[in-house]
């Protein structure tokens, strides 16, 4: 009976899916609306959306992939070119760090959710080792990445960056342990 119960709640469905976009109306984004859907989708960088219980997306986040913290959105594009010419050469994996260059909440608690599961897949994945963020130099994009955990990396001319800690804590490490008693996945 207790075996049961552990075993269910570990199974427990989130409430919002994470899945990549294949498009985005860029005008809604109020942080970089001037960046095009190409831009976002080129070099491999990727659009990442939450889907809420009710089957809407409640956030966006935009990502580049490089191999070092850009200061500058023209930096990042650079960068970012550079890690998808690398990843030529090793087998599509292109760079370790995972940049967020934009997020914008569709519904309330839509920011926080998406983070929090941008978090989730890049701590799983088997190449990625950082989550920075190149945010504007607002002190709402300060106030938000600090509230969510964030530890401030630089501040830049025009931007800032942000860093999310993905080592994995000790209850995660405890909580995969009983996954693999439990047999589950």
């Amino acid at each position: 009976m207790v075996l049961q119960k552990i075993k269910k709640a570990l199974e427990k469905k989130p409430k919002f899916q994470l899945i990549e976009l294949p498009f985005i109306e860029v005008k809604e984004d109020p942080v970089r609306p001037e960046l095009s859907l190409e831009f976002r989708q080129s070099h491999g960088r990727k659009i990442y959306g939450i889907r809420d219980d009710e089957g809407d997306i409640a956030a966006v986040m935009c990502f580049a992939f490089t191999h070092s913290i850009p200061k500058s959105v023209e930096e990042m594009d650079t960068l970012s070119k550079d890690a998808a010419m690398q990843a030529v050469h090793r087998a599509g994996i292109q760079g370790n760090i995972a940049i967020a260059y934009t997020v914008w909440a569709k519904k309330k608690g839509g920011g926080k959710h998406i983070v929090n599961e941008v978090y989730k897949m890049i701590k799983e994945s088997s190449h990625l080792n950082r989550l920075v963020t190149l945010s504007p130099l607002t002190d709402m994009a300060r106030k938000f990445h600090l509230k969510n955990g964030a530890k401030e990396v630089q501040v830049n001319l025009t931007t800032q960056n942000f860093e999310y800690d993905i080592e994995l804590d000790e209850w995660e490490k405890l909580r995969d342990r009983a996954k693999g008693w439990f047999n589950i996945k």
